[in-house]
């Protein structure tokens, strides 16, 4: 019996954070979820993944992923089983080494969204089959895999680009940064004091690649893309009333857009709060691609599970 579901001549590899892959990975990624796109829009069926199971496991809620892995899998000739930590073992104290065990034996790919990265890293290690990020605490690299295909999609390449992070110092902006130093663009980073971002969490080589602001405004001085995020992410709701007042000056509105280049972008991973972290008219604004960004995670996604259990194809 063979240690991985992959195909026999594919090493078993895991998507935990932004850094497991290398530039020229994510440019195969990102050729193949254009042409993947393509071929959904054209209902062109696409099935390389038949007969394969995915698990998805949630211990934090989910709307956006839990459809786009979903329906990802199902498009490409696949099946899913559903797992929450209250209807399954996993919630009972048994070990998350022997849930991985267990699980791996019986399907070909997993996904988790989860609270601390430690869990999914533990699971991954005793996995016969490959275990991709949904979202931790401190990563997020399918939100930002779908948001630099979108950037590609609407102004091409992102290299040598300026990405304007405004808000919390979060998973969110641990990717961005992880990203940055991959694929060669800039981040401008503005936080509320206090909520910085941590350069040894976000497991950064150095901070050659990103400059932090003390005001947004500046921040968001030419930049090329825009982008925020909730000001309280899923398990800090007891810190929401403390954020909100932190937070105030960091709302994304037309007065920071328009000190980015005329032709910025404004993104945001969703569920937004129109008048907390962006302004109505920016979100809902000629500017905001929140919609096509929504919609890249189902494509991008399904362009990273062929890769990893079929690896690179012709």
């Amino acid at each position: 019996m063979t240690t991985s579901m992959t195909k026999p001549d594919i090493p078993l590899k895991h998507y935990l954070q932004f850094s497991d892959f290398t530039a020229s990975e994510y440019a195969y990624i990102f050729e193949r979820a254009a042409l993947i796109k393509k071929k959904f829009k054209a209902y062109d069926k696409h099935q390389p993944l038949a007969d394969r199971t995915l698990a998805m496991i949630f211990e934090k809620a989910s709307t956006r992923t839990r459809v786009s892995f979903e329906a990802g899998m199902y498009q490409m000739g696949g099946s899913v089983v559903h797992l929450t930590t209250d209807g399954s073992q996993l919630g009972r104290a048994e070990p998350i080494e022997d849930s991985a065990k267990v699980i791996s034996r019986m399907v070909d790919l997993v996904m988790i969204r989860t609270y601390e990265q430690t869990k999914i890293e533990r699971f991954a290690e005793h996995s016969r089959v490959p275990v991709i990020n949904g979202l931790t605490n401190e990563f997020h690299p399918c939100q930002i895999l779908a948001d630099i295909f979108t950037y590609i999609e609407h102004r091409g390449d992102i290299r040598g680009k300026t990405v304007a992070w405004v808000g919390d110092g979060n998973n969110m902006a641990n990717t961005w940064l992880q990203a940055s130093e991959i694929l060669g663009f800039n981040v401008h980073v503005s936080t509320p004091s206090g909520y910085e971002v941590d350069q040894d969490v976000a497991g950064l080589r150095s901070n050659e690649s990103y400059k932090v602001f003390k005001d947004p405004k500046e921040a968001c001085a030419g930049a090329d893309l825009v982008t925020t995020d909730v000001w309280t992410s899923m398990g800090y709701e007891a810190e929401n009333e403390k954020r909100k007042t932190a937070f105030a000056a960091w709302c994304v509105d037309e007065d920071m857009m328009q000190k980015a280049k005329p032709d910025a972008l404004f993104m945001h991973c969703l569920p937004a709060h129109r008048g907390e972290e962006v302004q109505a008219e920016v979100i809902d604004g000629p500017q905001s691609v929140v919609w096509d960004e929504a919609e890249n995670r189902l494509h991008v996604q399904k362009a990273l599970m062929e890769y990893l259990l079929l690896g690179k194809l012709a």
